[in-house]
């Protein structure tokens, strides 16, 4: 192998010409491996001097999965915005022009060539526009540098606002779009407080083989028989799984959205507390639901018994000695028992009566959920 090793292709420039050299005909073998289609036989594909067929593929792979640009570019597979024609740009959320709490989206940008050829993004829009060529300002929602489009999932932060993402390129400061991001809370919410899970049980250790029996000897004029083989340790047994954890009481709040707020439609909002912790969620009666977990945790699985040790074969001799007899698998340990489900306390104000059915609970080994109406002020 060269002594500049199969990964001088990606180590900084130097001034030394035998490096640069190298560098520039490893990278022209590689584009003319890659450019190949893997259709040309492994002997005739050209290696770097000094360099195996295997250490350029693997370099190949690393360039073409986690960097270099240019040959991605070269490849045709990304373009350069700076330097391709841009006649307009427009931006859209491809699996649904609405994004709920704590969800989140893609975002496509597609870039349109003065001869109408559309260039989309890539990632979900599996397309050759670099989102490192695209600058992308959010409010209420964020967007990362791959363009996902994310929301916080307390929906204090969305409430009665809407989500807005402008796309500029700044190699063509002429070009930008906007794109107007609606709010949905017609989804389905969870809630979770359920108990931890119980330890899992060790598992056993597996039983010693026994030993061989001594060779003996088979000649006919001078016979003696074979030693008898050893016997197997037994197998210990596995571990019992620990008890899972009880859920917390938890109290569940839920009131109607002020009808100014709501803009004529009816939401709920509502709170779930437990442990000091509290989450608040915005729900809309037509689709949306909030399902609270306060179950007991599963208990732990118990360990594996150990096998037994299989026994020593019988020595070979006149006669041949006896087969050590093999250990008994040790007992599987139990699994826990379940925790206790928490007591769920819902308080719902008058208003919501004809709605509680989009409140589901669930506290399995738990006492029976309890249901107060009462008045509930707003909740934010």
């Amino acid at each position: 192998m060269s002594r500049f090793g199969p990964f001088a292709v990606l180590i900084p420039p130097t001034k030394s010409e035998p490096q640069r050299v190298f560098r520039r005909h490893l990278r022209s073998r590689i584009l003319g491996f890659l450019r190949a289609g893997w259709s040309r036989p492994f002997s005739t594909i050209p290696t770097a001097r000094g360099v195996s067929f295997g250490a350029c593929v693997g370099i190949g792979l690393l360039l073409t999965t986690t960097g270099c640009t240019s040959i991605k570019v070269k490849l045709g597979w990304k373009v350069y915005l700076a330097q391709t024609p841009v006649a307009s740009i427009d931006a859209k959320l491809p699996k649904s022009p609405g994004i709920a709490p704590g969800q989140k989206s893609p975002l496509v940008v597609t870039v349109t060539e003065p001869n109408g050829k559309a260039l989309q993004s890539e990632g979900a829009g599996g397309g050759k526009v670099m989102w490192r060529d695209l600058q992308v300002t959010a409010s209420v929602v964020k967007v990362n540098n791959k363009g996902i489009v994310s929301l916080a999932k307390d929906p204090r932060v969305s409430d009665g606002k809407t989500g807005h993402v402008t796309v500029t390129v700044p190699s063509h400061p002429e070009q930008r779009t906007d794109l107007d991001i609606p709010f949905r809370y017609n989804v389905a919410f969870t809630a979770n407080f359920s108990g931890a899970k119980g330890m899992d049980g060790t598992n056993g250790m597996d039983g010693m083989s026994g030993t061989p029996g001594s060779m003996g000897s088979t000649d006919p004029n001078n016979p003696s028989p074979g030693g008898d083989g050893g016997n197997g340790t037994n197998g210990s047994d596995g571990g019992d799984g620990g008890p899972g954890g009880d859920a917390p009481p938890v109290q569940v709040k839920v009131t109607l959205q002020p009808p100014a707020l709501a803009g004529g439609h009816p939401l709920l909002q509502i709170s779930v507390s437990a442990r000091g912790k509290q989450k608040y969620y915005l729900v809309d009666p037509q689709g949306g639901s909030v399902t609270v977990h306060d179950d007991g945790g599963q208990g732990g699985s118990g360990g594996r018994g150990g096998r037994g040790g299989q026994g020593g074969s019988g020595g070979i001799g006149t006669p041949n000695g006896s087969n050590g007899q093999s250990g008994m698998d040790g007992r599987n340990g139990l699994d826990g028992a379940q925790g206790r489900g928490g007591l769920i306390t819902v308080a719902y104000d008058p208003s919501v009566t004809q709605y509680l059915s989009v409140i589901h609970l669930s506290n399995s080994n738990g006492p029976k959920p309890v249901f107060q109406k009462q008045s509930v002020a707003a909740l934010w």
